[in-house]
């Protein structure tokens, strides 16, 4: 049977690319011819004639988003020139005087794509497989990233953190921007003189994003195939400082009141990091004893499946990179996920040493090793995590990619205890970019000999009005990725209290349709039909779980948003199970059928103050459930942004199966004193993991790269409020180069 099924998935990825040869890429790519300056820059946003007089300019760009044809109304000019030690790009935004800045907060998403902004999508390799994004809002807040590429498709991740430098003022008609790149902080070729690059200006009075290329709507603004080129005649040569160090120090106050002498313990720590650059384009990145208190707080959420959810990471060091390691697998499953590295049970296990080698070794491949040593700590063993990955561009855009991963216990030489994972994925990806399909086999090994796979094919066509993708996965029982995260393995019996690990077939077919009104000025953006669908089976082919979905979406023109949601699932219940605590009975093993209806809307996010509210109401296996979202968010200025979010679900089972009122309260409180200095704040409560948390976070950047952390966080029962743990760290951040 699964020999058969690889076959077909063989057959129906190597099909594709016959029936895609027409998709040629029909877009003109524009030029721009980069020279040397003859005087010196500085980066201070305001304009010298004699600084960039004899740089040529672009002053043209095309609306991108929510349409993709015509002009942007709304001028833009870029120059580019460089000198022996950075890239410099001088933009003027022209407007009526009016700027939305939301926040003044460095590698926000709703500071910079919320706000008036500009960014520019780099990529030095020209290969289409990585790059960078640099950009400002119009208030001054920086934000930087690297590009990753998923499938077919481009995003970011704002955690790659480098040296550059902006300055941005502003002017009656027009806001401006001084940026400054030094070439030490990009990885490309010298001999490679022809770059990927774009502009994106985020004009958020007009709601229109404009872009220097003119592509199709479907594609995010940074995409990497649609990229203009930037020519150099030659490439400076620079002498780069190879090593970067640095080292990090804190003193920290930790009560547990958990413990048993429920005392204070007071520690001074430290660590390094250092950064070593190999070559131009390959970078090895060292930690050791490494403290991760500065991350933001994992966000408490409320969970009435009967399956793990997954957290984002957020640790510095796991992040940046991460693509090379993380790209695997599908939104399901995960052959590798980052936080089984130093995390266990929400608590964080003693990393000795991290080290990475990340980066291009040719043009056309990328290669990533990691190597992790954790301590023993109470019950759990030292261990040795080793992930490698590699990712070899084939045909115009496709990839070849292999994985290896292997956790080893250390530190005891009478056990030998690993769990090992090999895997390896081709996806054909067409040279227009909007159809991919991803072919996957992964295959794990324990030290007792115990085998398993995970295969399936997935992918998606999708173009200007019609979108729809698929995915067919296959997990056996004996599938065991430590590493990763695969949550429907796992299922819990009530009655035996055992975890009872089962294989199973997943099938995730979804399609939409958008609409685009005709009228420049109508109240809509666009409109869309959506249907998708998750079907599970059991290995034996009885079918385990499935839901079909049915939702209409309206994109208002003044940056609203309307869902409108209806549902229905399926479930065959294979073990007893209990949702809302053990003081309940188990909800029996039979078949469960039931429907769920949701309304969602967000008001003008421009505003400074806006909302947004989710309603549902449904069955909910042999009972009722109604839950409620309701977020409300206030800005003053620049400085000051508030929300408050309120998660209400309200189950009602029949007999003594269970009935709850399960509340979730968040606030967060973000002040922007500058574009160096923030104080954040959070403060949850959730009854349903009876936890009250405070996480407090004041930054200042006092130096490129070099921050100063002072962290306040707090956690307390619900009931009674008693304190379960207190801790104050200060941490300070210095990194020079040798």
């Amino acid at each position: 049977m699964a020999k058969h099924f690889i076959a077909f998935l063989l057959s129906l990825t190597i099909s594709f690319p016959i029936f895609s040869q027409g998709d040629t890429l029909k877009n003109v790519k524009n030029s721009y011819n980069i020279t040397k300056s003859s005087t010196q820059i500085k980066i201070d946003g305001i304009v010298n004639l004699n600084e960039w007089s004899s740089n040529t300019i672009i002053d043209q760009l095309y609306n991108h988003n929510p349409t993709d044809s015509g002009f942007a109304k709304n001028k833009t000019e870029v120059r580019l020139t460089y000198d022996d030690e950075m890239l410099y790009i001088l933009v003027k935004c022209y407007d009526e005087g009016e700027r939305i800045v939301q926040s003044l907060q460095r590698d926000s998403d709703n500071a910079h794509w919320d706000s008036d902004s500009f960014t520019i999508a780099l990529d030095p390799i020209n290969e289409k497989q990585s790059g960078y994004i640099f950009g400002v809002n119009g208030g001054g807040a920086e934000l930087e990233g690297s590009l990753l590429i998923e499938g077919s498709r481009t995003s970011y991740t704002e955690t790659w953190d480098e040296r550059w430098f902006s300055s941005v003022k502003q002017y009656d008609n027009h806001w401006l921007a001084e940026i400054g790149i030094p070439f030490t902080s990009l990885r490309y070729n010298k001999d490679n003189l022809v770059w990927g690059i774009n502009f994106i200006r985020g004009d958020k009075n007009e709601n229109y994003y404009y872009t220097w290329t003119q592509f199709p709507v479907n594609f995010n603004g940074i995409d990497v195939n649609y990229l203009g080129t930037l020519h150099w005649k030659e490439i400076p040569d620079v002498k780069r400082k190879t090593i970067f160090i640095k080292p990090y120090s804190t003193l920290s106050s930790f009560k547990d009141n958990l413990a048993d002498n429920k005392s204070t313990v007071t520690n001074i720590d430290a660590g390094l990091d250092i950064k070593v650059g190999i070559t131009k384009s390959l970078n090895a990145d060292i930690t050791f004893n490494p403290d991760f208190s500065n991350a933001d707080v994992d966000q408490e959420i409320t969970n009435i499946t009967r399956f793990d959810i997954s957290l984002p990471e957020r640790r510095e060091f796991f992040v940046e990179n991460s693509d090379i390691f993380s790209n695997f697998g599908s939104y399901e499953v995960k052959p590798f996920f980052s936080r089984r590295i130093g995390l266990k049970d929400g608590e964080n296990l003693p990393i000795i040493y991290g080290a990475r080698v990340t980066g291009n070794i040719t043009d056309n491949m990328r290669l990533g090793i990691m190597n992790v040593q954790t301590k023993s700590e109470g019950e759990t063993d030292a261990q040795n995590y080793t992930v490698a990955a590699f990712n070899q561009k084939v045909f115009k855009r496709s990839q070849l990619k292999g994985l290896f991963i292997n956790r080893q216990e250390t530190g005891n030489e009478n056990i030998n205890d690993y769990n090992r994972n090999y895997g390896a994925e081709f996806t054909y990806i067409s040279e227009k970019g909007n159809f991919n399909n991803n072919i996957k086999f992964h295959t794990t090994i324990t030290n007792e000999g115990e085998k398993g796979n995970f295969y399936g094919i997935g992918g998606n066509y999708i173009n200007r009005r019609l979108g729809t993708g698929w995915t067919l996965e296959n997990i056996d029982k004996t599938y065991n990725a430590e590493l990763g995260f695969v949550p429907r393995q796992n299922n819990f019996d009530a009655l035996t209290n055992k975890t009872i690990k089962s294989g199973y077939f997943f099938v995730n077919p979804w399609v939409y349709y958008r609409f685009f009104p005709k009228k420049k000025d109508h109240i809509l953006i666009r409109h869309r039909v959506r249907t998708w669908h998750n079907m599970y089976f059991n290995s034996n082919g009885d079918l385990n779980d499935r839901d079909n979905n049915f939702a209409y979406d309206f994109d208002f023109r003044n940056t609203s948003a309307l869902t409108i949601w209806a549902s229905n699932r399926e479930v065959n219940l294979q073990f007893p199970t209990r949702f809302l605590g053990d003081e309940f009975t188990p909800l029996p093993v039979q078949n469960y059928n039931f429907w769920k209806g949701t309304i969602y809307y967000n008001s003008d996010v421009r505003k400074k103050f806006n909302f947004s509210t989710e309603i549902s109401y449904g069955d909910f296996y042999n009972g009722t459930i109604v839950s409620l979202s309701a977020t409300g968010k206030m800005r003053f200025g620049h400085w000051g942004n508030f929300n408050i979010n309120y998660v209400y679900n309200k189950i009602d089972l029949p007999e003594n199966y269970g009935k709850t009122d399960i509340n979730l309260i968040k606030f967060n409180g973000l002040l922007s004193f500058t574009n160096k200095l923030f104080f954040n704040n959070t403060i949850q409560y959730n009854s349903q993991s009876t936890n009250f948390s405070m996480f407090s976070r004041l930054q200042w950047r006092y130096s490129p790269l070099s921050d100063i952390f002072l962290i306040y966080n707090q956690n307390n029962e619900t009931n009674g409020f008693n304190l379960r743990n207190r801790s104050v760290i200060l941490k300070v951040t210095y990194r020079f180069g040798v």
